[in-house]
């Protein structure tokens, strides 16, 4: 699986974002150099031309993880502000982080499913007490079990308890994508000024 950094400026003044834009291009320089690829899955723009708030790039190659570790952590840009007159701060930082790029798919077959006729209690009269109508049904994959047993037939109640059981792998995988996008847009917020993994310079 290929590795996925995200670059980001975090909260930091616009220079931060002008120096993610020229730390992208030193890294995809040096990925090039040691035939590792390189693809911007997703770029956020900065306010000033040029720039970026945020950069997920995605690395390929069989030199992909070494050479990810690498540019991983705290990135300086050294250099004068573009956009402040006279001596001051040439510091500017940005976080380069691994991160996961969509959750994995359950793939569904009912060849996975474990289904079971048992009875269950409550209300229905004697057809219930005699019947075995209910099922219980297991998706081993994942050990999601549903117990059915709305219908007096075994078959509708097989055929709802299928039913139950993809929607219920279907919202357990929308939760997960949904995590995996939360946890990136923490990262923004991760950023560390100072000790630098990498300080790089015009």
């Amino acid at each position: 699986m290929s590795p996925h950094l995200l670059l980001s400026a975090g909260r930091g003044p616009r220079e931060c974002a002008w120096a993610l834009a020229r730390l992208a291009g030193r890294l995809e320089s040096e990925a090039a150099r040691r035939r590792v690829a390189t693809r911007r899955v997703e770029v956020v723009a900065g306010d000033r031309p040029g720039t970026y708030r945020s950069i997920l790039l995605e690395l390929a190659g069989d030199g992909a993880e070494a050479f990810a570790a690498t540019w991983t952590g705290t990135l300086c840009w050294q250099a004068p502000s573009p956009y402040r007159s006279g001596a001051g701060r040439k510091n500017w930082y940005v976080t380069a982080q691994r991160c996961e790029v969509g959750a994995p798919r359950t793939v569904f077959a009912e060849s996975d499913v474990d289904i079971v006729a048992c009875r269950t209690g409550g209300p229905g009269g004697q057809h219930r007490n005699k019947a075995s109508t209910a099922v219980r049904a297991t998706h081993r994959p994942t050990g999601t079990v549903v117990v059915v047993d709305t219908e007096r037939q075994l078959s509708l109640n097989r055929s709802i308890a299928l039913r139950l059981l993809r929607e219920r792998l279907a919202r357990g995988d929308e939760r997960a994508g949904r995590e995996v996008v939360t946890a990136r847009w923490r990262i923004h917020d991760q950023l560390v000024r100072g000790d630098a993994v990498r300080v790089e310079r015009p």
